[in-house]
């Protein structure tokens, strides 16, 4: 019995794309609900790159605010319908990460 050992041609994967730490944060989510979150659970809001991952957010953070990062959850967020005049446009898509900091680390927004 012969076993086929030939590889299969596999395609080339694209290389990644590396994206720098001030391209991946793209503004912090200052609203009521998000403030409640960094007084009570030490958890901040940004809304963040679309390609980037969760460990790309976890590397940003870390380095651009100089804390340190226990855990981080993302969104993909739909765009919302706006009206403008007689028709309806849409809002982009964009990414929501949720950032919880240890203990005794703290971001200061103002």
């Amino acid at each position: 019995m012969a076993v086929n050992t030939a590889k299969k041609n596999k395609t080339p994967k694209a290389p990644k794309i590396v994206l720098e730490p001030h391209q991946v944060l793209l503004r912090p989510l200052v609203t009521e609900k998000g403030i409640h979150r960094s007084t009570r659970n030490n958890a901040y809001s940004f809304e963040v790159n679309r390609m980037a991952t969760k460990a790309d957010v976890r590397r940003a953070v870390e380095e651009l605010f100089d804390v340190r990062v226990v855990k981080v959850n993302t969104q993909n967020r739909k765009g919302k319908p706006r009206r403008t005049r007689f028709r309806y446009a849409y809002l982009k898509d964009w990414k929501k990460a949720i950032i919880t900091l240890d203990a005794e680390d703290t971001i200061d927004f103002f």
